[in-house]
C-alpha cells in the first residue's frame, strides 16, 4: 500500500468518525426534535443498546464488521472513543516534543475480562447503576446531557436574546436545569476520569475496562484484515508502537494484539518505509531481515524509519462467544405550562413527592423490564420538551430516567421519548396508543388541598385533566352546596401528571401521580 493511499485511508476513518461524533453528540443536544428526525439512526447503531433491544440485524452488521476488519466500531461509530482519541490528539497538539509517548503493554486480562464478567453480573443482577457506568455509549450520552447541554442552550439563549432585540424571533429560549445533582456529580466524575485516563494514556478506558471494548476485542482477534508488519522493510524506529495509543505493538516480538488494537491507522500514517500496510491478515508473511537496523539520534515526527515485526499469527484460541455473552446476561416546542391564579398558585415548583413507585414512560410496559433494559444514556431526558423525565437519585435505578411533575406533565400529543430510545425500555408507540396507556394513577390528599387550607374553590385539577378522570365531589357530604374537593377515578386515570403539576398547594401538591408495576390498557 502506497503511502498516499494510507493517508486516503486514516482520513476517511477522521472524517466518517467525525461525521457520527457530531451527529451522535447533537441527539443529545437538540431539545426541537429535529436532529432526530434524520439522525436517530445513529443512537440505534451503538452496539450495547442494540443488544439491549435484540437488534439482531444491527449485532450481526457489527460483529461482522468487527471480524472482517477489527475494532473499526470503537475507533469510528463509538463516540466515547472518539472522545478519548480527541483528547490524545490534544495532547500531542501541546507537548510536541512528547507526542510519541506511548510504549507497549502485555494486554490485562485479569482487569479486561474481571470487569466484563462484572458488567454481565451487574445486568443478571439488576444492578443498574453499574451497568451505566460501564456502557460507553450510555456513558458519553450523559457526560453531553449534563455537562455540555447547558452551554449549549446557553448559547442559543443568548442567540434568542440577540435576535428578539432585532425583531427577530428565529431562535427561542430554552430552561436550563439540572435533573439530578448526584447524576451531575457522577457525570463529571466520569468525564475528568476517562480525560485523564485518555490524556495519559490513550486508550486506557477502551482496553482495560469497557465492556464492549472486551467483547469486540474477542472477535477482533479473528479479524480478516487488520495493520500487517513486513519485517523486511523495517529499520526498528520503534515509531510505531510509539505512536501506538492503543499500546499494542510489540516493538521487540514484531507483533500486533489485534484484541486491543482499535484501526486507528496512526502507525500507518507515521511509518515513512511502508513497514506496516492494512491488508490480509492471514496471508504469506514476510519474515525479512532478523537483524533489524536501529535508528540514532533523536525521534521526531519527520524521522523517516518504519515499524517492528511481523503481523500477529499466535493469539490463543478461544471460544468464540460474542453475540450469546451479553444478549443472555439479559411534538411540539417547549409547552407553554398552564398559568393559574395568583392567589391560587404560588411562584416556584413543587417539592417532590415521596413515591411508592415513580412511574416510567409510555411504552414501557413494565417497571421490570424498563429497568432491565435501560442504560441510562439519557436521551430521552433531553429529548423530552415537558422537562417530565429526569434522571433518578435513588440507588436502586440510579442515573436511569423517572417522570416527575415539577416543571410539566406528560401530554397526549408527545411520544419523542419513544421515538428516541435506542435500548428498547420505551418501545414506540403512536400518539392514539399514548392516551389510552396507564402509566401510573393519581392519589389524592385533602389536607393539603387549598379547598381546605384555605376555604377558596379551586378545581384546577379537574379542569386540566385530559381523560376526565378527576370529579369535583362536595367536602361535606350532607351539605350538596358546600366547596368541592376532588376525586379520582383510578380506572380512567392515566398518570399523566396534570393534575400534580397544575395544583396550586405549596410546598407539596395536594395530589400526586404513583407509578404502576406494569402499565395497562384502559
Amino acid at each position: 500500500m502506497s503511502k498516499h493511499r494510507t493517508h486516503i485511508l486514516r482520513a476517511l476513518r477522521i472524517i466518517v468518525a467525525g461525521l457520527l461524533f457530531t451527529g451522535t453528540t447533537l441527539l443529545f443536544l437538540d431539545f426541537t426534535g429535529v436532529t432526530h428526525k434524520w439522525l436517530g439512526w445513529m443512537a440505534k447503531i451503538q452496539f450495547l443498546p442494540a443488544v439491549m433491544s435484540l437488534n439482531v440485524a444491527v449485532i450481526i452488521l457489527l460483529v461482522g464488521l468487527t471480524f472482517l476488519f477489527g475494532r473499526v466500531y470503537c475507533s469510528i461509530i463509538c463516540p466515547l472513543g472518539i472522545m478519548q482519541d480527541i483528547v490524545s490528539w490534544f495532547r500531542g497538539r501541546f507537548k510536541k516534543k512528547n507526542r510519541f509517548r506511548f510504549s507497549y503493554r502485555k494486554e490485562n486480562k485479569w482487569l479486561r475480562y474481571g470487569f466484563l464478567a462484572l458488567f454481565i453480573a451487574a445486568m443478571v443482577a439488576g444492578v443498574h447503576a453499574i451497568v451505566a457506568l460501564l456502557a460507553p455509549y450510555s456513558t458519553y450520552g450523559r457526560i453531553v446531557n449534563n455537562l455540555f447541554a447547558p452551554v449549549y442552550k446557553w448559547g442559543n439563549n443568548l442567540l434568542a436574546w440577540m435576535s428578539a432585540k432585532a425583531g427577530s424571533y428565529a431562535f427561542y429560549p430554552a430552561e436550563v436545569w439540572i435533573g439530578s445533582l448526584p447524576v451531575f456529580i457522577a457525570a463529571v466524575a466520569m468525564f475528568v476520569l476517562i480525560c485523564i485516563l485518555a490524556y495519559t494514556g490513550g486508550r486506557t478506558w477502551c482496553n482495560n475496562i469497557c465492556p464492549v471494548g472486551t467483547v469486540l476485542g474477542l472477535v477482533s482477534r479473528y479479524s480478516l484484515f487488520g495493520p500487517v508488519i513486513d519485517s523486511g522493510k523495517c529499520r526498528g524506529c520503534k515509531l510505531c508502537g510509539k505512536q501506538c495509543k492503543s499500546s499494542c505493538i510489540d516493538m521487540e516480538h514484531h507483533q500486533i494484539d489485534y484484541s486491543r488494537c482499535v484501526d486507528c491507522m496512526d502507525c500507518l500514517d507515521i511509518c515513512n518505509e511502508g513497514a506496516i500496510q492494512y491488508g490480509f491478515r492471514y496471508g504469506k508473511k514476510t519474515t525479512g531481515n532478523k537483524n533489524v537496523q536501529q535508528t540514532t539520534g533523536q525521534m521526531t515526527g519527520e524521522t523517516g524509519n518504519g515499524a517492528d515485526g511481523n503481523a500477529a499469527d499466535g493469539n490463543g484460541r478461544r471460544a468464540f462467544v460474542i453475540s450469546s455473552a451479553l444478549v443472555l446476561a439479559s411534538t411540539a416546542l417547549k409547552a407553554q405550562e398552564q398559568k393559574v391564579s395568583k392567589r391560587l398558585a404560588p411562584a416556584g415548583p413543587h417539592s417532590r413527592p415521596e413515591r411508592e413507585i415513580s412511574p416510567v414512560p409510555a411504552g414501557a410496559g413494565s417497571q421490570k423490564d424498563f429497568h432491565a433494559r435501560c442504560t441510562a444514556c439519557q436521551l430521552c431526558v433531553g429529548a423530552c420538551p415537558n422537562k417530565v423525565l429526569t434522571p433518578s437519585s435513588s440507588l436502586e435505578n440510579f442515573m436511569q430516567p423517572e417522570m416527575t411533575f415539577e416543571r410539566g406533565w406528560c401530554r397526549n400529543d408527545c411520544n419523542r421519548c419513544s421515538q428516541v430510545c435506542p435500548s428498547g425500555a420505551i418501545r414506540p408507540v403512536s400518539i392514539e396508543q399514548k392516551s389510552s396507556i396507564q402509566v401510573g394513577y393519581a392519589v389524592t390528599d385533602h389536607e393539603r388541598c387549598v379547598v381546605v387550607t384555605d376555604s377558596v374553590r379551586c378545581g384546577n385539577c379537574a379542569k386540566h385533566c385530559p381523560v376526565g378522570a378527576i370529579k369535583m365531589v362536595p367536602l361535606n357530604a350532607d351539605d350538596p352546596k358546600s366547596l368541592r374537593v376532588p376525586s379520582v377515578n383510578e380506572q380512567v386515570c392515566i398518570g399523566c401528571g396534570a393534575c400534580e403539576h397544575l395544583c396550586p398547594a405549596r410546598p407539596l401538591a395536594a395530589i400526586h401521580v404513583e407509578g404502576l408495576d406494569v402499565h395497562r390498557t384502559i
